[in-house]
């Protein structure tokens, strides 16, 4: 493994592609979702090994509930074994799980089985894996400002900072670099508040393909990119003199 410096602290990613995967190879979409989640282990335990210390993967969007029902039951299925596969594994790993999104959507078995995932890790002072499941970034932004105003929150008091708070990555640093992988270039309502000064890095390899050589070519960009948050560093001065 090449040393690349900096490393983000926080990498998020959109994880794309799984369908297209699954048609290329004549399989049903569910094929696809499942060689995604199989891919889930490669990918944390590389992006660990790297020094990453959050991870967040965007795995079912408030919008996807749109798809054919039989794709959704399946999804649920998979993620159901996902949890019951990996959990203890993650755990003796000393990696800490969350969730972000709404949980009182899914059926009672999956809401216990992530509380008990949640729950197991709690304490753990590894890598931080979240997951996003039932998530959109502007109901998030919404669900915030309902229970803030639930809270009765004077509007002077309002600020970044107390809004933060609110949201579900309350205690989860912003993401430093966003990956997308499938080509596509867009964050599809995808911690859209937190992502005002996150890197952007786009791959048009779809995410059961995506495996260590593709994380290496994502953190070498994020390591070549100059961030300024809107400001200007002393490179950025020299090379505008």
């Amino acid at each position: 493994m090449n040393k690349i410096t900096p490393i983000p602290t926080h990498v998020a990613i959109i994880m794309d592609g799984n369908g297209r995967w699954a048609r290329q190879r004549g399989l049903p979409r569910l094929a696809g979702h499942k060689a995604g989640t199989d891919n889930v282990q490669r990918i944390v335990e590389c992006f660990d090994n790297y020094g990453v210390k959050y991870l967040t993967l965007f795995a079912f969007s408030t919008e996807n509930w749109r798809r054919p029902n039989e794709e959704i039951s399946g999804l649920f299925r998979i993620l159901a074994e996902m949890i019951d596969r990996e959990t203890k594994a993650l755990h003796k790993k000393n990696a800490r799980l969350r969730h972000l999104g709404r949980i009182d959507s899914l059926d009672k078995i999956l809401q216990e089985k992530v509380r008990d995932a949640v729950e197991l890790t709690r304490n753990n002072s590894g890598l931080n894996l979240s997951v996003a499941f039932d998530y959109g970034g502007r109901a998030e932004i919404l669900e915030a400002i309902r229970r803030m105003m639930k809270d009765g929150v004077p509007p002077e008091e309002v600020n970044e900072s107390l809004f933060n708070r609110y949201l579900y990555t309350a205690d989860i640093p912003e993401p430093d670099l966003i990956v997308r992988t499938g080509g596509e270039m867009r964050l599809s309502n995808f911690l859209i508040w937190q992502a005002a000064y996150s890197e952007f890095y786009s791959t048009t390899t779809l995410w059961p393909d995506f495996k260590e050589a593709e994380i290496e070519k994502a953190l070498l960009a994020y390591s070549q990119r100059e961030r300024r948050f809107g400001g200007l560093t002393a490179q950025g001065e020299a090379k505008r003199a």
